[in-house]
């Protein structure tokens, strides 16, 4: 059997030569400079993953295998280049979106290393938002765990193209055939397997590539390239079938290729990889690989893949979003003569100073450059009607400068003149650009959607250990919150303690280690407790009426508002049911009502954030029923309080309950231990939803307040003797009994 070199497309090896994908490439080298790259041979993507499924160990290998590093850094070790913090080396885990880039074929990839746990989801959120393309990861021996669910979900979200990789081939009950069946049934995608295993577990040795129809084998050393050898006949007995497999289902959602099937005729390799591409770009199919990335198997077709499959940024739809001040629907087509528009995606801290990642749309942004930010309001905070009406009319957003541009590579960066359209950067300057801002060009301002964010679960109070430290302290946690928007601080009204709000008690624990590490305080917290919210149990209505005299100016307001329940998880929804203005009323009455009606509301939408006993309001529809102007007032101060203390005496005459949060948990056990996870939950009084098999474990998915769970990783890995893995999301805020 003699080896042979696949030209389309190509295995390699770190810095081995290799023939392009399309004509378009062969006329490039790698020696071309990157200022002078094309856009279409760029690729932003992401790895996303359930915690533990090898996600950053497949970054790893991307960056050794383009030659980006050289050497191989380890999760378990504490070792690898983009789990850089010194939580994430200690805790073996991805906490916080590592960016970086390499070349692979000629062609400039940008990636973004994502967290896998549940308390960093939005990271993965954020980094979807501005990615073109996305490779998940998944366990051939656990399949689509919870997480993978919910970044899926994400992916789908912001329609991102995917590439999947089944890791872990090599372990001890790996399926090929049980994941494709399970991303199929539930994550209702359509995968399609471009590769099939050679082997499992121990005897897992290389793949079947069957666009090629070649034989891949791997030796599981770093250094060795992947022999690339033509099929034996035997081989063609496996190839052959599900070669025709995967033709059929690219058909089935492929016209082009659907009539060369129906047609009988032979599909050659460049015309399935073409078709492949197509269905990918349009999110009607998902391909499928499959390594065992520890063993250094599988990452340079999986990175062929990338570059095959995953979208450059010309080939995304072009970015669209309105005028700040007209409101008109306005776009941005990927081109670096077009005006400058990019989205702010991340804010970290470097040295101690802020600086924000940016997507860069269109335009080219230089280094020292001004730039626009249409969300930062003028500096006048008057809510006087004329005044509120002088700022509508004038254009609204801020200038900022960016002084410094760099390129990343996890914690080391790199100093750029300036970045093109498509580009993924670090600026420095941006004093108050925040999470989801947009940066234009002043003369052609755009506002693009921002991105969603989540309601933190679970506070604690905080205190720093010295007198000396609280001042720090108070410094270090505000520049958290502008990293992290679902990380929240406030101060307790009651009791002065500082309070922090997140996603989890691993959220809080990595802030309190980060308040040590980075900024050199030593802060102590109390037990973590519940954010609890409120709704109403019925309907009611009331009315308010707020009047008051000073020596320069009087303030009046009369409102009346009702509040109903709305089903769970429905949310707020607050509107008018104002009658019209009254034919008796004088010219400058009339022009003062629908002001009058604007605060009231306002007031409305503030009562929403602390309701009788001091809780966020969810789930209810609140209706303003009537106001009543008058002219010899200052301002619409009164409407305003009047709007809101009248709703929150409706929500009284309704009578109000709490709300907690409830968590859908899924606990992954071995058999002989499910007893014990089954009698746990009992005692904490969970619902249990199903038990059945993820891979070869047991599966216990049960919902259960957050309140009981506290400690609960400790004690069910005491109860399995470790064995035991959870995941905790967040379902829905509810009442328990």
């Amino acid at each position: 059997m003699s080896s042979t070199t696949s030209s389309n497309p190509p295995v390699t090896a770190a810095g081995s030569a290799s023939p392009p994908a399309t004509a378009a490439a062969a006329g490039s080298t790698k020696a071309e400079s990157s200022s002078k790259k094309k856009l279409d041979r760029v690729r932003n993507i992401g790895v996303i993953a359930h915690i533990d499924a090898g996600k950053t160990t497949v970054s790893e290998r991307f960056l050794y295998y383009s030659g980006r590093i050289h050497k191989i850094g380890e999760v378990h070790e504490g070792q690898t280049q983009l789990d850089w913090m010194p939580e994430e080396r200690k805790r073996g885990i991805t906490i916080t979106a590592a960016a970086t880039s390499f070349l692979w074929r000629n062609h400039d990839i940008h990636l973004i290393d994502t967290p896998g746990h549940v308390d960093f989801t939005i990271e993965v959120e954020r980094s979807l938002r501005v990615l073109d393309g996305a490779v998940v990861v998944m366990s051939a021996v656990d399949g689509v765990e919870p997480q993978t669910e919910t970044v899926w979900h994400q992916a789908d979200k912001f329609h991102v193209p995917r590439v999947t990789f089944i890791n872990k081939m090599d372990r001890v009950g790996a399926n090929f055939e049980s994941v494709l069946a399970d991303i199929k049934k539930t994550l209702d995608a359509n995968p399609i397997p471009i590769q099939e295993p050679i082997g499992a577990e121990d005897k897992f040795e290389g793949v079947y590539d069957l666009i090629d129809q070649k034989r891949v084998l791997f030796t599981g050393e770093e250094d060795d390239a992947p022999e690339v050898l033509e099929p034996t006949e035997d081989d063609l007995a496996i190839i052959g079938p599900a070669r025709e497999q995967l033709i059929e289902r690219v058909a089935d959602v492929d016209d082009a290729l659907a009539e060369l099937y129906l047609a009988g005729e032979a599909v050659d390799a460049a015309t399935l990889r073409a078709a492949i591409r197509r269905v990918t770009l349009a999110n009607k199919a998902v391909p499928v690989l499959c390594g065992a990335a520890l063993r250094n198997r599988g990452i340079q077709p999986l990175l062929d893949a990338v570059v095959d499959f995953l979208p450059a940024p010309t080939e995304v739809p072009p970015m669209v979003g309105t005028h700040p001040r007209t409101g008109e629907p306005e776009q941005r087509a990927p081109d670096d003569k077009a005006p400058l528009c990019a989205l702010a995606f991340k804010v970290v801290m470097v040295d101690g100073r802020k600086a924000v990642y940016l997507r860069i749309y269109s335009g080219i942004l230089h280094a020292g450059e001004d730039v626009f930010n249409p969300r930062l309001s003028s500096t006048d905070k008057s809510k006087h009607p004329a005044k509120e009406a002088e700022k509508k009319a004038a254009p609204q957003g801020r200038v900022e400068k960016v002084a410094r541009l760099f390129s990343v590579h996890a914690a080391s960066r790199e100093k750029l003149e300036q970045a093109h359209a498509g580009s993924i950067v670090l600026a420095v300057g941006l004093k108050d650009t925040a999470t989801g801002d947009t940066l234009c060009d002043t003369k052609a301002p755009i506002l693009l959607e921002s991105i969603g964010t989540y309601q933190p679960v679970i506070s604690q109070a905080i205190e720093a250990n010295t007198s000396a430290d609280a001042e720090k302290m108070q410094a270090a946690l505000q520049k958290m919150t502008e990293e992290d928007p679902t990380f929240h601080v406030r101060e307790d009204a009651e009791t002065g303690q500082t309070l922090v709000s997140g996603m989890g008690e691993l959220h809080l624990e990595i802030i309190r280690d980060r308040l040590l590490s980075e900024y050199n305080v030593t802060a102590r917290s109390g037990r973590p407790q519940v954010v609890y919210r409120e709704t109403v149990l019925g309907s009611g209505e009331a009315e308010h009426v707020f009047e008051r005299s000073a020596e320069d100016e009087s303030l009046f307001g009369k409102a009346v508002v009702r509040v109903t329940a709305r089903p769970r998880g429905s949310g707020l929804l607050v509107r008018s049911e104002t009658p019209p203005p009254s034919s008796d009323w004088t010219p400058p009455l009339i022009r003062q009502y629908p002001l009058a009606v604007e605060a009231a509301l306002a007031g409305v939408r503030e009562a929403m954030g602390a309701g009788p006993q001091g809780n966020r309001l969810e789930d209810i529809e609140a209706v303003l029923i009537s106001v009543e102007p008058r002219l010899d007032v200052a301002s619409d101060v009164g409407w305003r309080i009047a709007g809101s203390r009248a709703m929150v005496k409706a929500c009284e005459a309704a009578g109000t309950a709490l709300l907690e949060p409830i968590m859908h948990l899924e606990v992954l056990v071995p058999d002989e231990f499910v007893g014990e996870v089954l009698g746990d939950l009992n005692q904490r009084r969970a619902q249990i939803l199903d038990v059945g098999m993820r891979g070869n474990r047991r599966s216990v998915i049960a919902e259960l307040p957050l309140r009981v769970l506290f400690g609960y990783s400790t004690a069910v890995r005491s109860a399995t003797q470790g064995r035991a893995d959870f995941v905790m999301t967040f379902a829905r805020y509810d009442t328990w009994s």
